[in-house]
């Protein structure tokens, strides 16, 4: 078996501040995110002081599941979170937080990955489906999937909700009944080079789906417009240059160093994360197809009424953001 990296941060926490300690004229932005690939533009706003740039000191942090996530972000021990936006969803209908989704971000780099004696979905029965929380997110997707293919969760199935992509990452490469999980980069690579398998990506599977994507609570956003305006900028300029071919091999570098990954994994991250559709959304643009794919998904497994995407998105301090940077 190859050599491969665990990535499970220390305590999940990761303090990085942009710009002269104390300068009068940042904004402080604490953001939460998942300990993934796609921390990438972060890391580059950082290294290349573009946060600085737009008048952002920023603190980053990642979390160790998507339930302490939405309660870090009711409670206010930060400002912005970066996850699936169904996540948003469910502060807003299951918790009842007013949240509001600011931005889109990325497809997801969603794969089915199974065990390495799982073929088909069919010798997925009577075993685990791992996920990060139980009922938002990926965790739909892959019961979407499932029930495509005649299993039915909880008779079926049972679901093992362990957090974040590394305790996935660990459950997966531990095996037992722990049959299939949805994962994204560099997890799902790391799965593979171990000698699992993937059945498909999420969004050939289930088309078009808008997973990643900003949201803060409505009332920050309200009291802060320009820090929200100024931090949304730095962030899609940061988006910028990663997606810039030009800058693969720094982008890579980057991978390797701050996410502790191997040359190759970093490289068909970094590979996979640019490619349209699947990874990055260009100016970290909501889709709107995919995003109606979300409500769509929440409603068939969830339940309740149709959804209005009015509720939802305030897409406002992103159409200024993008002003800014017009400039």
């Amino acid at each position: 078996m190859k050599a491969m990296h665990l990535l499970i941060p220390l305590g999940f926490a990761v303090a990085l501040q942009t710009g002269p300690a104390g300068a009068a004229d940042e904004m402080l932005v604490r953001v939460n995110t998942f300990p993934t690939a796609r921390s990438l533009p972060f890391f580059v706003g950082v290294e290349k002081g573009i946060f600085a740039k737009h008048g952002i000191k920023l603190e980053f942090e990642f979390t160790e599941s998507s339930r302490a996530q939405r309660e870090g972000l009711a409670s206010g021990k930060f400002e912005v979170v970066h996850s699936a936006v169904d996540n948003a969803l469910a502060m807003i209908e299951v918790a009842k937080v007013d949240v509001v989704i600011v931005s889109g971000g990325d497809g997801g780099t969603n794969e089915f990955i199974v065990g390495k004696d799982i073929n088909t979905f069919a010798d997925i029965r009577g075993k685990a489906l791992v996920t990060d929380a139980p009922n938002t997110a990926y965790a739909l997707q892959a019961k979407k999937i499932l029930l495509r293919h005649g299993l039915k969760d909880g008779v079926d199935y049972r679901i093992n909700a362990v957090g974040a992509g590394p305790f996935r990452l660990k459950a997966m490469l531990e095996g037992g009944d722990n049959a299939a999980a949805i994962m994204n980069l560099p997890f799902s690579a790391q799965t593979i080079e171990a000698g699992l398998k993937s059945l498909g990506r999420t969004i050939d599977l289930l088309g078009p789906y808008q997973a990643g994507g900003a949201f803060v609570l409505r009332s920050w956003a309200k009291a802060n417009p320009e820090t929200l305006e100024r931090y949304i900028a730095g962030y899609v300029e940061s988006l910028r240059w990663v997606l810039d071919k030009n800058h693969r091999d720094e982008a890579i570098a980057l991978l390797m160093d701050k996410r502790k990954l191997s040359r190759s994994l970093a490289t068909r991250s970094y590979d996979l994360m640019i490619e349209p559709g699947f990874g990055f959304n260009p100016d970290a643009k909501l889709s709107v197809e995919g995003f109606d794919n979300v409500l769509k998904l929440r409603q068939e497994i969830e339940g309740g009424p149709a959804p209005n995407p009015a509720k939802y998105l305030d897409l406002s301090y992103y159409d200024r953001a993008m002003k800014r940077l017009a400039k």
